[in-house]
C-alpha cells in the first residue's frame, strides 16, 4: 500500500547540493536525483517538515492552540543557514538542538513555544531521514523501472539469439541472449520489489526522550499514543508500532534493500564489462570515451554502476552494526547512520539511473555472438554430441572418438564436424546439424518467456 500524500508536498523539493559538495570525486552519483534529494539542504529542509508537522499533528489533537501549526510551518519555510547549523550542531552531537533555537526565534511569539515540543532530538532525526529516504528512492524506483522496461525488450528482440554460454570464464554450452537479459531483469525486478516494500513502510518517529512518550501526556494529552499516528499522517509516513529509538529495523531494511540493488545493479554491469571486451565484443554501451585513446568506447556506465556495487556492502554492514543499540536511546549508534545511509542513497541513485541509461543505449552484436559460439570449432557442444554418439556408438567409443577428436581440432584448426566426418561409422549423420550452437540452446526460449511473464 502507498503511503498516504504529504499534507505539504511543496515542501517536498529537494534543495540543490552545496557548491562545496559538488560530487568532483561521484561521478556515478552526481546529478542524480539522488545527489539532490539528500544534500545537506535536503536535509535540512526534511528536518524543517518533521518540526513542523510535529506542531500541526499537536494541534489536530489540541496539545497545540489553534493557528500554531500554521505559524510553524510558515517559519520552517523560510531560509535557514546550512553552515552555522552544521558548525553549531557539534556543541550538542546533531543538527536537531540549534535548528530548534532557529526555527523558534523565526516562528516567535504566541507560538514559538510550541516547536518541538515533547519530542527530542532523534525523533526529528530520524524522521526527516525516512523523509529523504523516501524522497531518494522514488526516483531510484522510476530508473528501475526503466531499466526492467528496456530489459525485457531486449530479452523479447533476442529470445533466440544464440551466444556462449560461460562457466568459470570459459566457454560452456550455447545459450541465448534473450534469457542472459531476462535474467539480468529478473534482478531488477527483485530490486523493485523490495524497494518498492521498504519505501511504503518507512516509519514516522516519536517517542519523546525515553520512547515512553511521557511528555506528551505532561502537556494535557489524554491518550499520548495517538500522537504517533497523527505525526505521521501529516508526513505521508507509516506510523509505528512502538518507537524505534534503539529498534532499528527501518534502517536495516533501507540497508538491505539498497545493498541488493546495488548488487543486482552490478551483475549486469559485470556481464557487461566482461562482453564488451575487445576480443569478446558481444555488446557495447551506447557512449564513453577515453582521454588518451580515441579508438576506445569505455563501458563508463557499467564501470559506474560496478563502483558503486563494491562500496554498498561495507556501508550496508555499517548500518546493520548499528543495530547493536543499547538502553532505550543509544549514544554514537544512531549518529553512524546517517553518513553511510546518504552514502547508499547517493551510490543506489546513481547506479540505478546509469543502469537505465546502459540498458535502453546497449548495442547488442549477433553475428559476434555467432562468431564466438565457433571459437571452439564445435565443442562448444560436446556435451550433445557425447550424449547423441553414445546412443550411436555406445558410452565408451563415443568418449573414446571425442577425446581424440577434441584436441585436434585446435591443432589442425579444423571444425569438428569436419573431423567426424572423416570416421565411417557415422556416415549418414547430419553432423552439421548436430555441431551446430543454435540448435543446443536447451529451454533457453522457453525460460525468456516464462521470465517475461512476471510484471
Amino acid at each position: 500500500m502507498t503511503p498516504a500524500t504529504p499534507a505539504h508536498p511543496a515542501s517536498a523539493h529537494p534543495a540543490p547540493a552545496h557548491p562545496d559538495d559538488a560530487g568532483l570525486l561521484a561521478p556515478g552519483w552526481t546529478g542524480s536525483p539522488a545527489a539532490a534529494a539528500t544534500a545537506d539542504g535536503a536535509f535540512l529542509r526534511a528536518l524543517l517538515d518533521a518540526e513542523a508537522a510535529l506542531t500541526r499533528a499537536q494541534e489536530s489533537l489540541g496539545l497545540a492552540p489553534e493557528g500554531a501549526g500554521a505559524a510553524v510551518t510558515r517559519a520552517a519555510s523560510g531560509p535557514y543557514d546550512v553552515r552555522s547549523l552544521a558548525e553549531r550542531a557539534r556543541a550538542g552531537g546533531n543538527p536537531v538542538i540549534p535548528l530548534v533555537t532557529d526555527l523558534t526565534a523565526a516562528t516567535g511569539d504566541p507560538f514559538g513555544p510550541y516547536v518541538h515540543r515533547g519530542a527530542t532530538s532523534q525523533d526529528i532525526m530520524d524522521t526527516a531521514t525516512m523523509l529523504v529516504a523516501a524522497r531518494a528512492l522514488d526516483p531510484v524506483l522510476a530508473d528501475l523501472g526503466r531499466t526492467e522496461r528496456a530489459l525485457a525488450a531486449l530479452a523479447a528482440r533476442h529470445r533466440d539469439t544464440p551466444m556462449a554460454g560461460r562457466t568459470l570464464t570459459q566457454h560452456a554450452v550455447p545459450t541465448a541472449f534473450g534469457l542472459k537479459a531476462a535474467g539480468w531483469r529478473s534482478l531488477v525486478l527483485d530490486a523493485r520489489d523490495r524497494t518498492t516494500a521498504v519505501r511504503d513502510a518507512l516509519p514516522a518517529q516519536l517517542g519523546g526522550a525515553a520512547g515512553t512518550l511521557a511528555a506528551f501526556g505532561a502537556y494535557g494529552a489524554r491518550d499520548a499514543t495517538a500522537l504517533p499516528a497523527a505525526y505521521a499522517r501529516e508526513l505521508g509516513l507509516r506510523a509505528s508500532l512502538l518507537p524505534w529509538h534503539t529498534l532499528r529495523t527501518p534502517i536495516a531494511d533501507l540497508a538491505g534493500c539498497l545493498a541488493f540493488s546495488a548488487g543486482a545493479l552490478g551483475k549486469l554491469a559485470a556481464d557487461v564489462l566482461t562482453l564488451s571486451r575487445t576480443e569478446i565484443a558481444e555488446v557495447a554501451e551506447g557512449g564513453g570515451g577515453s582521454s588518451a585513446m580515441p579508438h576506445k568506447a569505455n563501458p563508463v556506465r557499467a564501470t559506474l554502476i560496478a563502483a558503486a556495487a563494491r562500496r554498498a556492502p561495507q556501508l550496508a554492514a555499517v548500518l546493520y552494526g548499528c543495530l547493536v543499540a543499547e538502553d532505550e536511546r543509544p549514544a554514537g549508534a544512531w549518529h553512524a547512520e546517517w553518513e553511510p545511509l546518504r552514502d547508499l542513497l547517493r551510490l543506489v541513485g546513481g547506479a540505478a539511473r546509469d543502469a537505465a541509461e546502459l540498458a535502453e543505449g546497449l548495442r547488442v552484436r549477433p553475428d559476434v555472438m555467432r562468431a564466438n559460439l565457433d571459437l571452439t570449432h564445435g565443442l562448444i557442444v560436446s556435451e550433445r554430441l557425447s550424449a547423441e554418439l553414445s546412443s550411436l556408438l555406445g558410452r565408451a567409443r563415443a568418449k573414446e572418438l571425442l577425446t581424440e577428436l577434441a584436441p585436434r581440432t585446435h591443432t589442425e584448426g579444423r571444425p569438428l564436424a569436419e573431423l567426424l566426418a572423416e570416421e565411417d561409422e557415422l556416415r549418414g549423420v547430419d553432423l552439421a546439424a548436430l555441431t551446430d550452437p543454435a540448435r543446443y540452446t536447451g529451454s533457453a526460449g522457453i525460460l525468456t518467456d516464462r521470465a517475461l511473464e512476471r510484471r
